[in-house]
């Protein structure tokens, strides 16, 4: 369960375009949610990635342990 707590003016666009098709209210912020969360989780791994990075590889090296 979440809840969350939106401005006023964003949460008057959601009801909106909710009556206007049907749909609730959740539906779309659960859309929302869905359509980002593989771009933040992409970001947010590649940001820790870059502070930690683990072993650097050549570019001889990598295609090596890529049998290229």
């Amino acid at each position: 369960m979440l809840a969350i707590r939106l401005q006023p003016d964003i949460e008057k666009r959601l009801e909106r375009l909710a009556k206007k098709t049907g749909r609730t209210k959740t539906f779309y912020a659960r859309e929302a949610i869905l359509q980002h969360l593989e771009d933040m989780e992409d970001y947010y791994l590649a940001a820790d990635a870059a502070r930690n990075p683990g072993r650097v590889f050549t570019s001889e090296e990598a295609k090596r342990e890529l049998g290229l």
